[in-house]
């Protein structure tokens, strides 16, 4: 059969389910019916699954003519997706496709939920296609004989190749494909991503740097013109000082009227926390809704994500109160409305929630952006603009992830071994490792054989032996079977169950929350109000409870910051608001904000482009200096540190620091000499590493990185499946080691990479250096103020949080409000 029948065998399928295939799917086939790689860069909800399955069912047909009658056992094709909810989607599409054309193709999954039955009958009879997440790929290459298992495999398939990419997981990916590569020498290999900033690196990183597969590739774009409709929530009374958290919940009898209004409703919280709170207040305030409002984020147990997911799609519910655990293409398309509560932070999560609603070709996603203070508003109006200009982010990909690396290495060993001189070429033909020297290769090969120069004398490091012909093997049984259990690198906190103490699953919760409550407690989960009774085998037995107040869970992965393009986009609009006259025309969103930008005027300024703004002032509390650079939390509280330090030089001086957003605080007890700060040049970027690292302890940043650093390169056993080691042992026992490597042996690789990351991803310190440059062009404006600002009372309010309950915060606030309006 010729390309032109196979296409039209698809045309046919598509009619017969009353649809027409769009441009980009059909370029898809066509380049993967001519043995192209590529990237397909295309929105949720556009059918990106049937541009990439059709061929590679088209293909097989084609090198096959009797394949009704006949079935070529084996697998075919692996598609890789970053979250575990989306197989089930990725499975009833393609089994659809396949069963319909009378293929016999038979699809799996495998991911960390499929049950060891399914497993072992997989093991007998590897399906067609499966669907697996990076982690299990991972795992069958750990697998004896796996070269068997992928030898005939024609395509894989990477979906939401932009969640990946930024993350150590993209790393894995990267290199599971450099082994697939030599493995099944008829190869094909396929990203699917939404949009970012990079797509062209984005394709690099997939295929390798200088491949023969990335020069074999095309780039293939669904230019959709998706609409995308922004209203924001506008509070009829605009407070002059706003705070966090205030206005979220009072704008509760807002969002009502849009979820009565929709058929169904998802409300996007940035945290887990945050979603928690809501779906209790809707509920307190709005029973009427029980029984047809849920919630989901990642901690809910699988049974209940799944119920809310089904209940979604067949419009059971009217409304989910949700984390990112639902931002993904997890696909249903009778979803009407979006809300988001907050700022998100970043341009392409705003989109990529958006595109949740109206979830298929043509239709307009609709989505409400509801502040939780008001100068989150001025978000809203950059984020609208950045919806114009599909503005959107680049994902950074890792460099040199040494402890991925080591994992990978003691994968193959446990499988069928490895020769060094093979396998070093494929490693270096990747993206996150061309950089990568034979001497750092040695020291590696070391590691895993001798457990590195400063631990050679403890056997359970050397977990690798080399055998006579040169090659490297894990023969020790319980060494294989710990390195199985711990694939991955994705390393969180250690999780507890919650259970009933009568029996039944809630769901896991960190266990450093958890280590702070005494039994009697009462916290809030799963939208329920539960007593703590006791913590038993890294289980937390709970029972309900009819007491009103509760504390709130909060997880370690709660803190957000901006992307730089959103702090671009933020500070333009600042720029926009310093120019406004009453006669101005400007967003509804700005012209809201008039009264706070009028008071803000009136006690200081609103800084236009080339200002940069220092408010100082004196409370009860001691001298506040506030600074206002606009970019993103991480790197102000980088760049509040660096200040600090750099201050304290000048004179012995110490500070607190409070920062969000928008800026950053440093509070002391004494009035800094703000004219010294301005004649001695301290925003300059000029020995910025040094300071840094003196003033922010980065040893102990460092120290708190290595312990990722250590699980995932099997330093340090996180236990086995019902017996988890406790996180302040993990924390222990990687402090122990990151102490010895410090004392004994710096040049480790994997303790120098703890100092990299703290720098690179955790301070941004590219981001840090490029603010601090814009600053020193811009002309600083000292403002000496009698009192806070409309623009510092977050900032304030912020660090007060910290040290009160709510009710309390509540008070106190209230209190310094009636003497800010005197």
């Amino acid at each position: 059969m010729n390309r032109k029948e196979l296409i039209h065998i698809a045309e046919d399928w598509f009619e017969n389910q009353g649809w027409k295939p769009f441009k980009f799917q059909k370029d898809a086939w066509t380049a993967y019916l001519q043995k192209k790689n590529g990237l397909l860069n295309a929105p949720t909800g556009s059918g990106k699954t049937y541009a990439l399955w059709v061929p590679i069912v088209l293909d097989y047909i084609r090198k096959n003519p009797d394949y009704k009658s006949r079935h070529q056992k084996g697998l075919k094709a692996i598609w890789i997706t970053p979250l575990r909810a989306l197989s089930v989607e990725i499975e009833q599409a393609t089994s659809r496709f396949a069963e319909e054309l009378g293929t016999n193709f038979s699809v799996g999954i495998r991911t960390g939920d499929t049950p060891q039955k399914e497993r072992a009958a997989q093991k007998k009879a590897i399906p067609d296609l499966l669907i697996t997440t990076p982690e299990s790929l991972h795992l069958l290459l750990s697998s004896k004989n796996y070269a068997k298992t992928f030898k005939d495999l024609q395509a894989v398939v990477v979906d939401e190749w932009h969640e990946l990419l930024g993350s150590k997981r993209g790393v894995q990916v990267e290199l599971a494909l450099s082994r697939l590569k030599q493995v099944a020498k008829d190869l094909r290999i396929w990203g699917i991503s939404a949009t970012i900033g990079n797509l062209q690196q984005a394709r690099e990183v997939l295929l390798g740097p200088a491949s023969p597969e990335l020069e074999n590739s095309v780039m293939i774009r669904a230019n959709l013109n998706k609409k995308i409709d922004v209203r924001s929530i506008i509070p009829k009374k605009m407070e002059k000082f706003p705070w966090r958290g205030h206005l979220g919940i009072h704008l509760l009898d807002e969002v009502i009227p849009i979820i009565k209004e929709s058929k169904t409703t998802l409300l996007f919280t940035n945290t887990r926390s945050q979603c928690e709170i809501w779906f209790q207040k809707i509920l307190a305030k709005y029973p009427e809704f029980a029984g047809e409002i849920a919630m989901h984020h990642g901690s809910i147990n699988k049974e209940t994500r799944l119920w809310v997911e089904q209940a979604i799609r067949n419009e059971s519910l009217k409304a989910v109160v949700c984390t990112s655990s639902l931002d993904l293409g997890v696909d249903f398309a009778p979803v009407e409305t979006i809300v988001q509560i907050g700022g998100p932070k970043g341009v392409a999560r705003f989109l990529q929630r958006a595109g949740r609603s109206g979830h298929q070709p043509g239709k307009v996603s609709l989505i409400y952006f509801m502040p939780t203070h008001a100068i989150e508003l001025i978000e809203a109006s950059a984020l609208q603009k950045a919806v114009a200009k599909k503005a959107v982010e680049d994902r950074v990909p890792y460099l040199m992830s040494f402890d991925v690396l080591v994992q990978y290495l003691n994968t193959l060993a446990v499988s069928d071994g490895f020769y060094p001189k093979d396998i070093f070429p494929e490693i270096a033909s990747t993206f996150c490792f061309q950089g990568i020297t034979e001497d750092e290769w040695r020291w590696i090969l070391n590691f895993i054989t001798k457990g590195s120069q400063s631990l050679q004398a403890y056997d359970e490091y050397k977990k690798v032996e080399i055998e006579e012909d040169g090659k490297f093997k894990i023969h020790n049984r319980g060494v294989a079977m710990r390195h199985r259990l711990q694939i991955g690198t994705i390393v969180s906190d250690a999780m507890l169950s919650v259970k009933y103490i009568t029996g039944g699953y809630i769901g896991t919760i960190e266990e450093w929350f958890i280590s702070k409550l005494k039994p009697g407690d009462v916290f809030t989960f799963a939208g329920r109000n539960l007593e703590l009774v006791r913590i038993k085998n890294m289980q937390v037995l709970v029972k309900r409870s009819k007491k009103k107040t509760a504390r709130i869970p909060s997880w370690q992965g709660g803190r957000m910051t901006f992307s730089a393009q959103m702090s671009e986009l933020l500070r333009e609009e600042m720029y926009e608001a310093s120019q406004l006259k009453k006669t101005t025309k400007t967003s509804e969103e700005l012209n809201a904000l008039r009264p706070i930008f009028k008071r803000q005027q009136r006690e200081s300024i609103i800084p236009g482009k080339d200002e940069f703004l220092i408010e100082t002032f004196k409370t009860r509390e001691g001298f506040h200096a506030i600074f206002y650079p606009f970019e993103g939390r991480f790197v102000h509280e980088a760049l509040g540190s660096l200040l600090a330090y750099r201050i304290s030089l000048l004179s012995p001086i110490s500070f607190s620091l409070a920062f969000n957003d928008y800026g950053f605080e440093l509070l002391s007890d004494q009035e800094i000499d703000m004219q010294q700060v301005l004649d001695n040049n301290l925003f300059s970027p000029e020995y910025l590493m040094d300071d840094l690292y003196k003033s922010l302890n980065a040893t102990e940043m460092a120290r708190r990185k290595f312990r990722d650093i250590a699980v995932i390169a099997g330093l340090v056993f996180t236990g086995y499946p019902n017996k988890l080691v406790k996180s302040k042992h993990l924390q222990s026992n990687s402090q122990l080691l990151f102490s010895v490597f410090r004392d004994y042996e710096e040049d480790n690789l994997l303790y120098q990479q703890a100092f990299r990351e703290t720098f690179e991803h955790q301070l941004e310190e590219g981001r840090l250096r490029i603010a601090l440059e814009r600053i020193q062009q811009q002309q600083i404006v000292w403002k000496k103020c009698e009192k806070p600002t409309p623009f510092s009372f977050p900032i304030i309010t912020d660090r007060l949080r910290e040290k009160l309950s709510s009710e309390k915060l509540e008070d106190r606030i209230r209190k310094m409000l009636k003497q800010l309006e005197k």
